[in-house]
This record gives structure tokens, C-alpha cells and sequence, in this order.
């Protein structure tokens, strides 16, 4: 009698815009060996292209304006409710533009991931591009960590970096950031579902050996 497949780990996404790094991760989760499932799309934002692409996949959806709302915590109630009738192992913010409160951060600690378009800890927050260029910098790039209190100020599990040129405007910078978040993403979900990666009480454990700094994709 031939064995039932194991059940793999829940995703559950939550994005608020246009969807790239969702469209990356549902690539990347067609591919055969893929250690997790994809189980549903949450936004906030009712015409979100992002609800298209999920559709397209036939991934479940479901939309919580926040609008709706009188308080940030009358929202974050409203979306844990939802989530949790998916009983995910792993949520990803994939361009999920809202700030989440600590009760629900709690709730899904060591589970909740976010992308950040920075290499953080620098520039947190919003206008990331345009103030590395602001700056100066050489290198800029993306970060994925898990999501904690702070924000933005999770601990970091992966950076993809990239070349900044003379000639960089925010708009191409982002381009070439949002290519690197396309490739880094579905690696580190990958790990995830894996149990590679896993948060500790202050850090990260990688194949269960902490980890001193974050893996790094240098440009190429």
C-alpha cells in the first residue's frame, strides 16, 4: 500500500500592491521539490493586483480593508481572524504596506517573515532607495527577516546586495533591488519550510547553530 505524502508547511501571504514577490514565490512553489505549500493570499487593499495573480494560481484569497477599521488593533484583530482559519506554519509579507501591532506580531512570532528594500539596519521605513542614493552608497540591496516589536528591526536571516551607479535614479535602483528580492525570497522560504531557519529567543538558529551574520547574494 503505497504511503500518503507528507503534509507540507502552510503559506500564508499577505501583500498590499502589485504582487512581483508573490508571483515569484508561486513560481517557485510549482517547482516540484518545493518543501511548502502555498495556501491563500491576504491584502488590504480590495483591488490589489495581487488578487489577480493569486487568482490566476487558484490560490484561495480573502481582503481586509483597513479602511474598514477605526484603529490600527480593530485591524490587526480582524486579519488575525482570518489567518487563523488557515492555520498557517509560515506567514510572508510579500509587499505587505502596513505597520503590524505587537499583539499580532506576538501571536505569530517565529513565523512571520517580511522583505525589506534595504540592506538593513540602514534605512528602515519608507524611501529606502532614494536615501541610500542620498547618501552616497555603494552597495544597496534587500533584506528578509523575521518580523518583531521593531520596525523593520527583526532579526536578519538573508541580504541580497546590488551595485549602485553614478548614473542610478531611485526608479532603477528599485528595479535592480526588486530583481534580487525575486531570487532571495523563494531561498529563504525554501529554508523556512525546511525548518533550516528557525528564530531563538534574541537570534536566528540556521541548521540549528546560531547565526552570527546574515547569509549575503553579493551582486553579480
Amino acid at each position: 500500500m503505497k504511503a500518503d505524502p507528507p503534509n507540507l508547511p502552510r503559506i500564508l501571504i499577505l501583500a498590499s500592491g502589485s504582487g512581483t514577490n508573490l508571483q515569484a514565490l508561486i513560481d517557485a512553489s510549482r517547482e516540484r521539490d518545493f518543501p511548502g505549500q502555498i495556501i491563500a493570499l491576504g491584502c488590504n487593499q480590495p483591488k490589489a493586483f495581487a488578487l489577480e495573480r493569486a487568482a490566476q494560481a487558484n490560490l484561495e484569497t480573502f481582503v481586509v480593508n483597513h479602511k474598514d477599521f477605526g484603529s490600527r488593533e480593530e485591524f490587526d484583530a480582524a486579519l488575525m481572524a482570518y489567518i487563523l482559519r488557515y492555520n498557517p506554519d509560515l506567514i510572508v509579507l510579500a509587499g505587505f504596506m502596513r505597520i503590524l501591532t505587537t499583539g499580532f506580531v506576538r501571536a505569530f512570532r517565529g513565523k512571520l517573515v517580511n522583505i525589506h528594500p534595504s540592506l538593513l539596519p540602514l534605512y528602515t521605513g519608507l524611501n529606502t532607495h532614494q536615501r541610500a542614493l542620498d547618501a552616497g552608497d555603494k552597495t544597496h540591496g534587500a533584506s528578509i527577516h523575521f518580523v518583531t516589536e521593531e520596525l523593520d528591526g527583526g532579526p536578519v536571516i538573508a541580504k541580497a546586495e546590488v551595485a549602485v551607479a553614478p548614473e542610478d535614479t531611485a526608479e532603477t535602483l528599485a528595479e535592480k533591488v526588486q530583481k534580487k528580492e525575486h531570487l532571495l525570497y523563494p531561498i529563504v522560504v525554501r529554508w523556512l519550510c525546511e525548518g533550516r531557519v528557525q528564530l531563538g529567543r534574541d537570534h536566528i538558529l540556521f541548521d540549528g547553530q546560531s547565526m552570527d551574520t546574515p547569509v549575503c547574494l553579493p551582486d553579480s
